[in-house]
């Protein structure tokens, strides 16, 4: 995939049509703005927002009724995931399917409220889960029971 051109914020301040030209020299229809004091922003057409969101309504339904329709599909994606997400090798065989079915149930929930931030935050936190499978010390310090050392105290006062 093409990556987005670049510009900074300030072009699209101080000169708005040359920066959003710059839209129409992009492939991917995108204008990547750079900013200092905050976070960059992506500057795209509606038309092309449109299309990026019905791909992705198509392909979360596409799953979706392959997943209801027949056990094998959702073997098959369960098979499939490692080349999309290559930190499930990590995972437990039960917990790979878990974030399937998490992930196609939670891909199809955010299209009712048009935000994809939930499907971020599944990938991140079976990452991390992963993460933890990965490392052995951190995955035995999680599931060791840990011995209660009763409450705890008030730091030190520093006035």
């Amino acid at each position: 995939m093409e990556r987005a051109l670049e510009a900074r914020f300030s072009d699209l301040v101080n000169h708005p049509k040359d920066t959003v030209a710059k839209i129409n020299a992009s492939r991917s229809r995108h204008l990547w703005l750079r900013r200092r004091d905050d976070e960059d922003l992506v500057l795209t057409t509606a038309a092309r927002a449109e299309q990026e969101n019905e791909v992705v309504s198509a392909t979360t339904a596409l799953f979706t009724a392959m997943m209801r329709q027949d056990g094998a599909a959702l073997s098959l994606l369960i098979d499939v995931v490692p080349e999309a997400f290559p930190w499930v090798r990590f995972l437990p065989t039960e917990d790979v399917r878990a974030f399937v079915v998490e992930l196609v149930e939670t891909l199809r929930a955010t299209e009712a409220i048009d935000n994809p931030a939930p499907v971020a935050q599944v990938i991140e936190s079976w990452k991390h889960t992963a993460e933890a499978y990965a490392d052995p010390e951190v995955h035995a310090s999680l599931t060791t029971d840990a011995t209660d050392h009763g409450p705890a105290t008030e730091p030190p006062s520093n006035v």
